[in-house]
């Protein structure tokens, strides 16, 4: 799964989060809001081992994900545009002031619909490819979690590895019946136009026999 773990917040203050696996990620976040300098918006992305957390801060909201490595940028920043399209369409003016954690119940289903979708569909890169959104993520810099925190605060990443197998179980068989269906569906179509090409020669059959030229009968 390319993407597990996805939080919004207002500053420090966890508004919602969802994790798609067993790991320590909502601790590191945690680090992360804390240091992450500045009250501007913009686009980060920091790394540690295999795993990336992009940060997406706009209008003093935070969404953050932590993805594989493997996932790239423009699928994670996809995500957590999403997300805070979502999040402040749904809340509006109640995300200034809510409690921690106040959407959690509500929104921590959305976080896993979503993740669960910029993970393992397709099309949630082939549509962000024909917008042509996103290309601002070209400009965000990875930068080395050391970077915002101190060497004494690092926490060890963990995550389930028997999860992340789950997750490429999932993508594996769900490309299986894709593939069965297209084949189906191939098949279908070449009987269908066997079928038509056999009943257009049975009636240029008849036809010739019904139609044809008569022979001259003998006197």
């Amino acid at each position: 799964m390319a993407i597990l773990y996805a939080l919004v917040a207002r500053g420090t203050v966890i508004l919602s989060e969802f994790t798609a696996t067993s790991t320590n990620a909502s601790t590191i976040a945690k680090q992360i809001l804390e240091k992450v300098p500045g009250n501007n918006d913009s686009n980060v992305s920091y790394s540690q081992d295999r795993y990336v957390f992009h940060v997406k801060r706009t209008d003093g909201l935070t969404v953050l994900c932590m993805a594989e490595e493997t996932a790239g940028r423009r699928i994670p920043f996809a995500f957590l545009e999403d997300i805070h399209q979502r999040f402040v369409r749904t809340y509006g003016r109640a995300v200034h002031t809510a409690q921690a954690y106040a959407m959690n119940d509500e929104f921590s289903r959305v976080l896993s619909q979503q993740i669960e979708y910029y993970s393992n569909d397709p099309n949630a890169d082939r549509i962000n490819r024909i917008k042509g959104e996103m290309s601002q993520v070209r400009d965000v810099m990875i930068e080395n979690i050391d970077s915002v925190l101190h060497r004494g605060e690092r926490l060890e990443l963990l995550v389930d590895k028997t999860a992340n197998m789950q997750g490429n179980t999932f993508r594996f068989r769900k490309q299986a019946r894709r593939f069965r269906t297209n084949v189906w569906w191939r098949n279908c179509k070449l009987t269908v136009l066997l079928i038509l090409v056999l009943l257009v020669i049975i009636y240029i059959a008849v036809a010739f026999l019904c139609h044809g030229p008569t022979l001259p009968s003998c006197i």
